[in-house]
């Protein structure tokens, strides 16, 4: 009798925003469908938050939010599905102005403790500890979380979130 292979699945954190259109809509569905893709299971989801422009701030603001999910998928075919589901709500990467206004951006924030740096990825996101709008809905669901030798939570006291408000849980 054969043994049953162990099919690993990672603790992945996945960063949400958007500008353009109806976002929180934009995220109920792209959640479903990234936990459709990559066969996963949503363990925790942040609130929504508005959060101020970042990088090019000539913009209207954000709605921002994170997501953990349980996946097998590695960390390259896990982009690729998060990549899918953005082109699927109206990303196009190669026609948008860096840091500019889009329908839907989804950030691979961590894969379990992977380091990782490719040209595609790199794991932790490199940027994590700078970004406000990403660590007050991480510290939501993972405050304890420890990512690059970082807990969340120190990292996001690090950091100020002046504009950042949590939105209600209806709309």
């Amino acid at each position: 009798m054969e043994s049953e292979r162990q099919i690993r699945s990672a603790s992945v954190l996945i960063a949400l925003g958007g500008n353009v259109g109806d976002v929180r809509a934009t995220f109920r569905k792209a959640i479903t469908h990234i936990c459709g893709m990559a066969q996963a299971l949503l363990v925790a989801r942040s609130s929504d938050y508005t959060t101020p422009p970042w990088g090019d701030e000539d913009q209207a603001p954000f709605v921002n939010a994170c997501i953990e999910i349980e996946t097998s998928l590695d960390p390259h075919a896990l982009l690729f599905v998060m990549q899918k589901v953005e082109q699927k709500f109206g990303r196009t990467r190669d026609k948008e102005r860096r840091w500019g206004p889009r329908t839907l951006d989804l950030d691979l924030i961590a894969y379990d403790d992977v380091s990782l740096q490719t040209p595609e990825l790199t794991l932790p996101h490199p940027r994590l500890f700078e970004r406000a709008f990403v660590l007050v809905p991480l510290g939501e669901i993972a405050p304890d979380r420890m990512i690059g030798g970082i807990r969340v939570r120190d990292g996001l006291a690090s950091v100020s979130t002046q504009g950042i408000e949590r939105l209600s849980d209806t709309g």
